[in-house]
This record gives C-alpha cells, sequence and structure tokens, in this order.
C-alpha cells in the first residue's frame, strides 16, 4: 500500500484542537502568501541582477529590504536568513556596479 505525503489529516474530537485546525487553516494561507512575495521579490532581483540592469536592481532592493524584514519580524524566516538573502542580493548588485564602472 502506497502512502500518499498529503495524508488526510484526523479530526480532532476536543473543541479547541477543533477551533487551533481551523484557525491553522487562515494561518498557513498568509504564511504561504508571504512566502510567495518573498520568493517574488527576491527572484526579480535577481533577474535584474543577471539582465545586468544595475540601476533597476537597485531599485528592487531597495524596496525588496523592507519585504525582507518584515518577513523576518513576523517570524516566517529567522532574522539571519532574511540578513544573508539581503547580503548575498546585495553583493551582487554590488560587483554588477563595479563592473559596469
Amino acid at each position: 500500500m502506497a502512502t500518499s505525503s498529503k495524508a488526510k489529516k484526523k479530526t480532532v474530537r476536543i473543541a479547541s484542537g477543533r477551533k487551533r485546525a481551523r484557525q491553522d487553516v487562515k494561518l498557513n494561507a498568509h504564511n504561504s502568501a508571504l512566502r510567495s512575495q518573498f520568493r517574488t521579490v527576491v527572484k526579480g532581483i535577481q533577474k535584474a541582477v543577471s539582465a545586468g540592469d544595475a540601476a533597476k536592481a537597485g531599485t528592487l532592493f531597495q524596496s525588496g529590504q523592507s519585504v525582507i524584514d518584515s518577513i523576518a519580524d513576523k517570524g516566517l524566516f529567522h532574522k539571519n536568513k532574511a540578513a544573508r538573502h539581503k547580503s548575498r542580493l546585495a553583493g551582487k548588485i554590488k560587483a554588477l556596479a563595479t563592473a559596469a564602472a
């Protein structure tokens, strides 16, 4: 018998557990949206860097920093992970700017 990765969860009998399950659905949707927004911002910056557009990458990075920081503040990602992403993106933009100069 093959088990699927998305196995059906058992229903909870205790009222507080049922409430928690209802809340988890909403929280999961919100966290998924934030995670998607983070990925979109990072991909946009990386595309601008790979295209060689330092000005566009710089402006995207400025707006993207607040998105990355807000996700870390909400606890979706650890603050060190957010700092690592910002540092690596900044390094790529700086390398692109020095290469163009």
